[in-house]
């Protein structure tokens, strides 16, 4: 399964950097691949060190402007000409999206994905990572949507908050499984 990481190029605190090594390891060990910003730094950097030490494959989809940024020696690297396009390839390589912790980049790459599921323009499964419950006002917000008539379908549907890395990739094979 090719699985489209969204998080942070930021240098974060242990208690986001161990979910996503641990993630990144269930990834590699799984045989997925991993599809992510491309970029060298931050939990972006975690989380490829992660994959390619546990035997997974690294597909990098970076933006001009962040191309002296990108990780060397990957599977796979394409550089587009801005954050629109980036965020399409993205997804067009993605069989699942994992939403992790990150800045105002990841929650509009977040956005957006939901926004193109919620109106059928992918049906691929979603997960938001809530590792140290940094996506718990997200989830109140989204729940608060749904119960006052803004979401068309259940968050159910919609999303699939995950406690951990154990859970997200269960989650997301067991979708495959399904869709497959």
């Amino acid at each position: 399964m090719n699985i489209c990481v969204f998080c942070s190029a930021a240098d974060l605190d242990a208690r986001y950097t161990a979910p996503a090594r641990e993630f990144a390891e269930l990834i590699g060990k799984g045989g997925h691949a991993m599809v992510w910003g491309g970029s060298d730094s931050g939990l972006m950097k975690v989380m490829a060190d992660g994959v390619e030490a546990a035997g997974g494959r690294l597909v990098g989809v970076s933006v001009d402007f962040l191309a002296h940024k990108v990780r060397p020696g990957v599977d796979d690297m394409v550089v587009t000409k801005d954050l629109a396009e980036r965020k399409a390839e993205l997804l067009a390589r993605a069989d699942a999206v994992v939403v992790m912790v990150g800045g105002t980049g990841t929650l509009d790459e977040a956005t957006e994905i939901l926004e193109l599921k919620k109106h059928g323009l992918h049906t691929k499964p979603v997960v938001l990572l809530n590792a140290a419950g940094f996506y718990d006002g997200l989830k109140e917000q989204f729940q608060r949507m749904e119960k006052e008539g803004f979401l068309p379908l259940p968050l159910t549907e919609l999303v699939f908050f995950a406690e951990d890395g154990a859970g997200a990739l269960a989650y997301l094979e067991e979708q495959a499984g399904i869709q497959g």
